[in-house]
């Protein structure tokens, strides 16, 4: 059958069943990738204090090794490790120690199998449809690793933004690469600026050099229009959070809040409603 006769809510399960079998695959990107950079950052360091000792290895992939469980060091049978269905089977706990399986596993295999769905309902049987699926598992990505250890790994941000400027290029995901190209350079230059004016007026850093990138990558997907909307949005939610997470004392040492999940929480807010409506809904 062509794919153009699948109907569509087919279509759309069918993409939402795609997505929930990467959100898999993110799970293991999120905890394995930080652990992967601070590997190679140490066999880096060695290096450079012994340039003729050998280099190590780094000895973890997203391929290798097989997923254990953390408690008992339990290896994950292929059957144990089925997206969704394997959690459910198991009532959220290992096989072996029987200890708690974190929820976050279904949770992200359900949002990106949703975010595919709703790609999927968008745009249909196009390449649009694959190139903002993609979109969306590297923003979730993002988002968490940048929670869980405030990296935002150049691996994911630097691909995404390019991957942003060939899909303008190629009217995948716009009609016109320019805004987008600009996009790109004042989502960059814009917070690289601010982070600058901090550090010179207070001597500290307030930002990473990844959240210009994530911007970056930002505005080369939306167009500079939409720049705007995120960065307030992202600003907004982020204080609140920031409040909330102070007043519970639940701040990590030195207070910081990573920026980028609430850059990534505007930009899917961009995606659902759009950036007139967000500009609205704040009074502007």
């Amino acid at each position: 059958m062509p794919l153009q006769d699948i109907p569509v809510p087919l279509w759309i399960a069918f993409w939402g069943f795609i997505g929930l079998l990467i959100g898999s695959f993110l799970n293991v990107v999120i905890h394995r990738l930080p652990r992967m950079m601070e590997e190679e950052w140490k066999a880096e360091c060695q290096q450079f204090i012994n340039p003729e000792a050998p280099r190590t290895s780094v000895t973890i992939s997203l391929l290798h090794p097989r997923s254990r469980c953390p408690h008992c060091d339990h290896a994950i049978q292929w059957y144990e490790n089925i997206p969704l269905v394997s959690y459910v089977m198991l009532r959220g706990r290992c096989s072996a120690c029987k200890q708690p399986i974190s929820t976050r596993y279904p949770i992200v295999e359900l949002i990106t199998a949703g975010l595919f769905a709703w790609c999927a309902a968008q745009h249909g049987y196009s390449a649009a449809c694959v190139l903002w699926s993609i979109f969306a598992a590297a923003l979730l990505s993002l988002a968490l690793i940048d929670w869980d250890t405030t990296l935002l790994p150049d691996s994911i941000t630097l691909p995404l933004l390019w991957l942003g400027l060939i899909g303008a290029a190629l009217g995948w995901s716009s009609n016109s690469l320019l805004p987008h190209f600009w996009g790109a350079v004042v989502g960059y230059t814009s917070l690289w600026s601010i982070y600058w004016a901090f550090k010179l007026l207070t001597g500290k850093e307030g930002m990473g050099f990844g959240d210009f990138k994530l911007f970056a990558a930002l505005g080369a997907w939306f167009g500079w229009q939409a720049l705007l909307p995120i960065i307030l949005m992202a600003s907004i939610v982020g204080s609140v959070v920031g409040l909330i997470l102070k007043l519970n004392a639940s701040l990590r040492p030195g207070g910081y809040i990573p920026f980028g999940p609430f850059l990534a929480g505007g930009a899917f807010a961009c995606l659902f409603l759009g950036p007139q409506t967000i500009m609205m809904g704040i009074g502007l």
